[in-house]
C-alpha cells in the first residue's frame, strides 16, 4: 500500500537538456508531485492501540476510517489547487485530486463501539480499545 518513488537525478537532467535549460538552474516548469503516503505511528498497551497519523493540509471531513475486526484502514481525499491572486494572469494551473490510504492489521480485534478519532492541527489520533477475549471454555466429553 506504500507509494514509493525512486529518485533518479538523470531524469531531471535529460528533461532539462531537451528544454535547453542548464541542469544546475532551478526548473520553473517542474511538475508538482502527487502527495506521498502519510506517516503513521502505532503503539499499544494492555487495553488499547494508539495511532498517530500525520495528515497536513487535509480537512477532517475528507478523512475516512474503517475498522473490520483487527484490520484498520485510513484514507483521505486530497485536493490540491493553486489559484492566481491579486489580479494576476493565470498562465498555467496544475491540480492534483486523488486518494491516499494506509491499511494495517493489529494483533487483536478492536472494539468498534468505543473507538475514538480526533483530528487536530494536521494530526489524526485514533484510540482503538481492544476487545475483551472470552476465556476458552473446555467441554467435558460424556
Amino acid at each position: 500500500m506504500v507509494n514509493i518513488t525512486r529518485f533518479n537525478p538523470l531524469d531531471d537532467a535529460f528533461d532539462n537538456l531537451f528544454r535547453g535549460v542548464p541542469v544546475w538552474l532551478p526548473n520553473p516548469d517542474r511538475r508538482e508531485a502527487a502527495p506521498a503516503q502519510f506517516r503513521m505511528d502505532v503503539s499499544e498497551n494492555e487495553r488499547q492501540y494508539q495511532v498517530h497519523a500525520e495528515m497536513p493540509g487535509l480537512k477532517k471531513e475528507d478523512i475516512s476510517i474503517t475498522i473490520n475486526g483487527n484490520e484498520v484502514a485510513v484514507s483521505a481525499e486530497v485536493k490540491h489547487e493553486k489559484n492566481a491572486e491579486n489580479g494576476d494572469t493565470l498562465l498555467r494551473a496544475e491540480r492534483y485530486y486523488g486518494t491516499i490510504q494506509r491499511a494495517f492489521s493489529l494483533g487483536q480485534e478492536v472494539d468498534e463501539a468505543t473507538a475514538q478519532a480526533k483530528f487536530n492541527d494536521g494530526v489524526l489520533e485514533l484510540t482503538l480499545p481492544k476487545k475483551t477475549v472470552a476465556a476458552a471454555k473446555r467441554l467435558a466429553v460424556h
